[in-house]
Formats: C-alpha cells, sequence, structure tokens
C-alpha cells in the first residue's frame, strides 16, 4: 500500500493493537474481495479489514476511530443492493465487518424470542429456530449470505412481508455501538413501554449512518403443520391483483406469500438455470407463485382451501392455468424459479434496477402504465416488473437494448432512465425505496425527491449522534460534519 500520514500509521498500529492478527488486516487479497459492492456498481479502497469479536471490541473499535477521524464503513454479507457497505475510493475509511460474530446468545422457546449477535446469517437463524421447532418469518434469496445485523439496518422484506411485515415487525430488542463508542443496550423486550422515542426503530433501516447494531432479539413464530405452494397462469397483472384479492379473502391469515412473475423473467431463469423447468404447459403472460401454510394439526385442510381459491378464480376467469406442488421439493424448486430472477437477469446483460412501491391498491395498475411508456421513452429497452405485489413492493427493472456495454450504458442512459422511472413512481404516490435502502445509489435522488422536512429531520438525527459524520458517510443522507459550512 502507498504510503501514508503518520496519524494513519498510528491508528493502524492501534487498531491492530486492539484487535489482533485475527481481527484486523491489510493483506490486499483478504480485504479486496469486500470492497465491490454485490451489483458490481461501486469499488472503494479501505485503511484495512477490521473484525470485531464481540461488542466490547466494536465500542473500543468506534472510540479509536472517533478519536482519529476515521471513517467507519460497517458490513454484514455484503448483499445489499444500493451500494450501502461499500467505502468510497479515497482509502480513508475503516472496513468493519461483523461476520465473526455470529453467535445465537440465547433462545427463550416458551417466549418466542431469539438473541443473535450481528453476524448471524439469515439461513443460520432459520436452521436454529427450526431446531426448536419454531420459525423466523422473514426470508429472501440471499438468506445463504444476508446477516442480521445487514437485515435490520436496511430493514430488509423479502417474500413473507404480506402477512409477517418487514424486520422492523421482527426486532424486539436491539443492541448497537453509537458514533462515540458508546453501546445503546435496549436487548430487553417490553410490550409496553412510554418513557419516550422508541430509540431501536430509529436504528432499524438507517443503514449504519447512526449507529452500528452488535446483536438483536427477535421474534419467532410456532413452526407451521405444513404449506401448499401454488403455480398460476395468468393474462394480465390486473388479473394477478383480483387474484390476490380473492386469496386473501378466501385464505385471510393463511395466505403467506404472493408474487408475480413476468413471462420474460421466467424465461430468463430457465435459460439460466440448466435443470430448471417451466412450472405450467404453454406461455402465459404473468404468472402468480401463491404459498398457502397451516397450524399444526391442521393440515389436511390445506387441499381443500388450495382447490377452492383456484376453482374460484377459474370462475371468475382470473387465471389461465394452475399447478400445486406436489412435495416439498417441488415447493421449493416453484421458489427457485423466483429467487433466481435477479441473477438470471444480471446474465443477460446491463439493467437498470429499480426498488419501488406506490400504494396496494395501485401497484397493477402502475405497472400496466409504466412499462409501455419508460420504453417508449428509451428506445430498444425492455421494462420488467416482478416480486411482492402483496405489499405494494415490485423490482422494476429496465434492460438495456441488445449489444450494451456493461458499465457505459448504465453510466450514460441508465442514468436517465432511472430519473424518470422515480419520477414516475412519485407522480404515483410511491417510494424510490421500499426494501433495499438508500445507500449511495439512490442518495441524490432522495434529495431531489424527498420531502424536504423529512430530509430535514433526518439531517438533524444525524448531527445529533454523528456530530463528527463518521458513520457509513456519504450514504443515505447526505449532511456536513457539526461545525463545518452546509
Amino acid at each position: 500500500m502507498a504510503a501514508e500520514p503518520v496519524t494513519n500509521r498510528s491508528f493502524v498500529d492501534a487498531v491492530a493493537h486492539l484487535l489482533g492478527p485475527r481481527g484486523f488486516t491489510r493483506d490486499p487479497e483478504l480485504v479486496q474481495p469486500w470492497l465491490t459492492d454485490w451489483r458490481g456498481r461501486y469499488t472503494g479502497a479501505a485503511l484495512g479489514l477490521a473484525s470485531p469479536r464481540d461488542t466490547q471490541e466494536v465500542s473500543q473499535l468506534v472510540k479509536l476511530c472517533a478519536a482519529h477521524g476515521v471513517p467507519i464503513v460497517a458490513q454484514g454479507g455484503n448483499s445489499g443492493m444500493s451500494g450501502g457497505a461499500t467505502p468510497d475510493t479515497s482509502g480513508g475509511a475503516l472496513l468493519l465487518s461483523l461476520r465473526r460474530m455470529d453467535s445465537i446468545r440465547a433462545l427463550d422457546a416458551e417466549g418466542r424470542e431469539v438473541v443473535c449477535e450481528a453476524g448471524v446469517i439469515l439461513q443460520k437463524l432459520h436452521e436454529t429456530a427450526e431446531a426448536a421447532r419454531l420459525r423466523f418469518p422473514l426470508t429472501l434469496g440471499g438468506k445463504g449470505s444476508a446477516t442480521v445485523g445487514g437485515l435490520v439496518s436496511t430493514n430488509a422484506g423479502g417474500t413473507q412481508v404480506l402477512r409477517h411485515g418487514t424486520m422492523r415487525a421482527q426486532v424486539l430488542g436491539l443492541e448497537a455501538v453509537l458514533a462515540d463508542g458508546r453501546v445503546f443496550d435496549s436487548l430487553t423486550p417490553l410490550k409496553k413501554d412510554n418513557r419516550g422515542f422508541d430509540l431501536k426503530q430509529m436504528l432499524i433501516g438507517s443503514e449504519g449512518t447512526l449507529g452500528i447494531v452488535t446483536a438483536a432479539n427477535l421474534r419467532l413464530l410456532p413452526e407451521t403443520g405444513g404449506r401448499l405452494v401454488i403455480w398460476a397462469g395468468l393474462g394480465s397483472i390486473v388479473d394477478a391483483r383480483r387474484l390476490l384479492l380473492l386469496a386473501q379473502c378466501e385464505a385471510s391469515d393463511q395466505l403467506e406469500g404472493f408474487e408475480v412473475i413476468p413471462a420474460h423473467s421466467l424465461a430468463a431463469v430457465l435459460d439460466h438455470l440448466p435443470d430448471a423447468r417451466a412450472p405450467l404447459q404453454g406461455t402465459h403472460a404473468w404468472h402468480a407463485l401463491i404459498e398457502l401454510v397451516a397450524e399444526v394439526g391442521e393440515e389436511e385442510g390445506l387441499q381443500m382451501l388450495a382447490e377452492r381459491l383456484l376453482a374460484g378464480a377459474l370462475e371468475r376467469g382470473l387465471i389461465e392455468d394452475a399447478t400445486l406442488a406436489a412435495s416439498e421439493s417441488q415447493a421449493e424448486a416453484f421458489w427457485r424459479l423466483r429467487d433466481s430472477i435477479a441473477p438470471a437477469e444480471r446474465a443477460i446483460g446491463p439493467a437498470m434496477q429499480h426498488d419501488v412501491s406506490v400504494p396496494v391498491a395501485r401497484m397493477a395498475d402502475f405497472v400496466e402504465a409504466a412499462i409501455p411508456e419508460v420504453e417508449a421513452r428509451f428506445a430498444g429497452t425492455t421494462a420488467i416488473a416482478f416480486g411482492h405485489l402483496g405489499d405494494g413492493n415490485v423490482h422494476f427493472h429496465v434492460l438495456a437494448p441488445p449489444g450494451s456495454v456493461r458499465g457505459e450504458w448504465e453510466r450514460d442512459q441508465g442514468k436517465a432512465v432511472s430519473t424518470f422511472v422515480h419520477d414516475l413512481v412519485t407522480r404515483w404516490g410511491g417510494s424510490i425505496s421500499a426494501e433495499h435502502g438508500i445507500g449511495q445509489v439512490k442518495l441524490d435522488e432522495l434529495e431531489r425527491l424527498g420531502d424536504p422536512v423529512a430530509l430535514a429531520m433526518m439531517r438533524a438525527v444525524k448531527r445529533a449522534l454523528d456530530p463528527d459524520g463518521i458513520l457509513n458517510p456519504g450514504k443515505l443522507v447526505r449532511v456536513a460534519p457539526v461545525g463545518d459550512s452546509p
């Protein structure tokens, strides 16, 4: 590495002494893989990679950073979609990995809660809960790499939000290290607590800009007695919206998930996965993936519920064809098709990905109106929408014209595409970020389109909790450190 100022050398020496060789490295081969975001849009540089083993070491490390004025970029599984865990190119920031902090501190089966450290992988959390005949009601395609700390910091959503809500609804308590190294300990859950602001909720979704999440107390639910997964072919997304309403009426709380997939996305996945098969014969403009669940002892009613739902849908002309997963492995295969859309699309070529939401009742109409409008405005592009129709959140992606060069197209026309899409979403009363956060991808767009009052409140909170601006600078909200000119 290049020569650095004496102040940086003294800081590096202090971190090395604090964390030891297992907890701190500057080896380029070890650091480099964590300097680029999952989508490959941003590559930064760092003074080194710190991997503390517990909350106390995080606290001491942050105090060192505060004393030396060194920015900190906290990182979980590095599977975020908005560049929120990637440092800038200056090389002056410390990359803080929470992956060593991967312990399940406690599990209370009777109380249905679990205390996890920030580095616990979502898949491990699922397996731990299942071993206690419980379940954690949030899942997503990246469950093999996403960490609890990252899920909390970005208020992750996933495929079960329709019934259970986002990560915000799963957090009973929180532990975090603040910008001055103090530890905020609110792990003990209370059903009622009127002692002022709910401070843990302020940290959830703050993307590491207000504090570094080190542990969380999460709610668990009883295991399900069984599930039944339906794959249906439809003629339009408007029919999918009507099918959703029918499913909510027929199934009520047994409706666990409702995803929509256009024909283009399914075809891309079938090309991408060599062993994948289409669930239905024939072609359909849209597909719906529906999951129904039953409590223990009520499994026998699932088949009847699914048949009643499909019979009602056929009678109303909402579906063209449908099939029920005949086994758990087939159910997993259906979900694998849904979870593989993002990597399959990435293999096609450049694209601008938009994680947007509009009011649930308007989402189908928005998709029908927005797709032709975008494609007419940007010749040769293909616009697709897929995802969580039931909670008003779709991933609205615009694929570049064939032959476009990855990197060049995104920098040139891609920016104009995103501006246009975000303007559309705003006109429809929606949000430019439904579940992936702002990070650095949408920082400028939030400032352009966000409510000025809300932005002013966010900046005030940031200045109050991180006056020197050392926590994940350049992400979520742009704020000058206290004492600097605005």
